[in-house]
């Protein structure tokens, strides 16, 4: 009777474990749990589809692809992207419901070579909430701010070729969802694109995911660079994308990352040892082999840009991520994230530190519960392009 009792507890103990036994919500989930079943349901939304609703895709009769399939008739690409004008928003997905966007593919398509990707704004709505929680330019939000095509293999964002960018952060709604392109360019765009979600049951404690840019040009002297401040309540910041661009030859990222949280005044909880530190590089990511920038694209990080003039070392401009997905940094109550702008200058035999005063921008990512503050307006759109000196 011991050994059964003992047996009994013990099956039980195991069948109380986190998802053991316990269903599967559908809207989140990894290799190890695809086999398991789930009542929420598959939804997509592209031009072709653009409600997402069941059996309504593949029905247009005018679009983008008219054209082209003019001897093929309805069902056959007729609508496979949307044309953006000049100085017009475009909505690509209003859902009600409750449920999670899983994935975002899109390629954007621009009508002149001056007009770059930091032209197109990304904003996404939760809820009934009356300010975006997420609004970037769009190359910035897939870590391609510096406007040209670099390949990034990272869990979070992949960017593949020729210019094909996803997202694969999960962002859950209870309410609503809504996602909108604004045009701030004097051209038109064209942009294809496909939005994977499910609508199921979200859990409770589930926070909503959050992104907001900035840029300083150029970063006033001993001046700490602010990622992001102003958040309050209890989340996880989860990633930061950064550019710079750097006027001078010298090193230029020895600045420290440091996390003010919950209740944190003059000094952080968490400071970082350098700016390459942070960024899961070392030694001015510099290859032992050729001596010169070494570009890395990771499932966690990435140097994914390095552009730099071909007859001087001056003028070079970077790209970098840095995705929190193992690691997030939790705060309760409120969360400002600075990094220093900071590198190396020659005094006689030795070196010093030296605060630099260069063009910096930056996306923070985070999930957070509650409302956020209002976002810093975004800059002009000339004054948002990416700079060539």
């Amino acid at each position: 009777m011991m050994r059964m009792a003992l047996l009994v507890a013990a099956m039980a103990a195991v069948l109380t474990l986190p998802g053991f036994g316990q269903p599967v919500d559908g809207l989140t989930g990894t290799l190890s749990s695809l086999y398991r079943t789930s009542d929420a349901q598959t939804r997509s939304i592209s031009p072709e589809n653009p409600t997402g609703e069941p059996g309504k895709g593949g029905m247009a009769t005018t679009g983008t692809g008219q054209n082209a399939a003019k001897y093929l008739g309805r069902g056959w690409k007729i609508s496979p992207s949307i044309r953006v004008n000049a100085g017009e928003r475009a909505t690509l997905a209003d859902v009600a419901g409750t449920g999670a966007i899983q994935h975002i593919w899109l390629t954007p398509a621009v009508a002149a070579a001056t007009t770059t990707w930091r032209s197109l704004i990304l904003r996404i709505w939760w809820d009934d909430e009356k300010d975006p929680s997420v609004e970037v330019p769009l190359g910035d939000f897939f870590a391609m701010g510096l406007g040209q095509y670099a390949q990034v293999n990272s869990l979070a964002i992949t960017v593949n070729p020729g210019s094909a960018f996803n997202s694969y952060w999960p962002m859950p709604f209870r309410k609503h969802m809504r996602i909108e392109v604004e045009n701030r360019a004097k051209t038109n765009a064209t942009l294809y694109f496909q939005i994977d979600y499910a609508l199921g049951s979200v859990a409770a404690d589930a926070a909503t995911f959050h992104a907001q840019f900035r840029q300083v040009r150029p970063l006033p002297d001993k001046t700490d660079y602010v990622i992001l401040d102003g958040v309050r309540g209890r989340g996880q910041y989860v990633g930061t994308y950064m550019t710079y661009g750097i006027a001078h030859s010298g090193w230029w990222g020895e600045g420290e990352i440091k996390f003010f949280m919950d209740g944190d005044r003059e000094f952080p909880t968490i400071a970082g040892t350098g700016t390459e530190d942070y960024f899961n590089g070392s030694y001015d990511f510099v290859s032992p082999l050729t001596r010169a920038y070494q570009e890395f694209s990771g499932p966690y990080t990435g140097l994914v840009q390095v552009l730099r003039p071909e007859d001087r070392e001056a003028d070079s401009r970077f790209g970098l991520y840095r995705w929190h997905i193992t690691d997030p940094v939790r705060f309760k109550s409120d969360l400002k994230v600075t990094i220093q702008g900071l590198g190396w200058q020659q005094d006689g035999e030795a070196r010093v530190y030296r605060p630099i005063h260069e063009n910096i921008s930056s996306v923070a990512f985070w999930y957070q519960q509650g409302a956020h503050a209002p976002y810093p307006a975004l800059p002009p759109d000339t004054d948002l392009q990416p700079q060539r000196r």
